[in-house]
């Protein structure tokens, strides 16, 4: 009965205009059931909860999934997020999969990282448990996403601070191995075309950043410009319709090397890196 009535779903959700219509009926049918994914054809037909139908309809309305669990899935992590904080998307993970090898080249025994603008903390927390000695530092300026944060790095190494990503950590100038950062980047003119469930459920401060989406990123690059070492990388995830433009924020002339743009798994361009120049 169960995979029955989830197939019903997803063709529901897929009417709705879902993107991973199958994925999220399962999710959904594992999360009201207890089970996981892969054990929803061990619930017995009188054990089926109606209430799935409850979870569905609210996903039907595109109430992004991960507020519905009250869960998101990164990498090796499970984080609590709702209401109130963005939620990591899967195009992150190649970020800091970039980030995680350059940290390992750099051959430092006790890298020092920074993570700007960390919102749920999945990079934060995915940085500390992969870098099993890294030193990791993280800032938010929300309260709202502050409380969910709180709740995913209690009892890891991450130092969360409260504040603005642009005047942070002054206590860390010219020591930093990485900086990184998923800031907000999407252009105010691009409003009505950004999903309903980022629109209509994501923080609006964790979207958008002014007319072309990169006021906030030019004043990153500052940031990371003082807390790094030289020699030190940064790495910003960027919109995939800003290739090109994201590197050319960190010029030779205000103290950059190697920057370049780099593709998700989708090939589409996702993320910028530069080196902090040698003196």
């Amino acid at each position: 009965m169960l995979l029955a009535e989830v197939a019903q779903a997803t063709q529901r959700l897929a009417d709705a205009g879902v993107p991973s219509p199958r994925n999220d009926a399962e999710e959904l049918a594992a999360f009201v059931h207890g089970v996981k994914r892969g054990e929803l054809h061990s619930v017995k037909d009188a054990d089926f909860d109606a209430r799935y139908w409850e979870v569905v309809a609210r996903r039907e309305a595109r109430e992004p999934l991960q507020h519905i669990t009250g869960r998101a899935f990164f990498r090796y992590l499970e984080l609590q997020v709702g209401p109130g904080v963005f939620v990591p998307r899967p195009e992150t993970e190649s970020v800091v999969g970039w980030a995680i090898d350059a940290v390992r080249a750099m051959d430092v025994v006790e890298p020092l990282i920074v993570d700007l603008c960390t919102g749920s903390g999945a990079i934060a927390l995915a940085l500390a448990q992969e870098v099993p000695r890294s030193r990791v530092h993280a800032v938010e300026l929300s309260e709202d996403a502050l409380r969910w944060t709180r709740k995913n790095v209690e009892g890891s190494r991450v130092d969360l601070r409260q504040g603005d990503a642009r005047d942070a950590f002054h206590d860390l100038d010219g020591q930093v191995d990485l900086v990184i950062s998923n800031p907000p980047y999407i252009p105010l003119t691009e409003w009505e075309y950004v999903a309903p469930e980022a629109r209509d459920h994501d923080p609006e401060m964790s979207l958008f950043s002014g007319e072309d989406g990169l006021d906030l990123i030019r004043g990153l690059e500052r940031t990371a410009h003082r807390l790094l070492r030289p020699g030190g990388v940064v790495v910003i995830e960027h919109a995939d319709t800003q290739g090109g433009q994201v590197p050319w924020i960190f010029t030779e002339e205000r103290g950059w090397a190697d920057a370049a743009d780099h593709p998700d798994l989708n090939n589409r361009p996702r993320f910028a890196t530069a080196r902090r120049a040698l003196p």
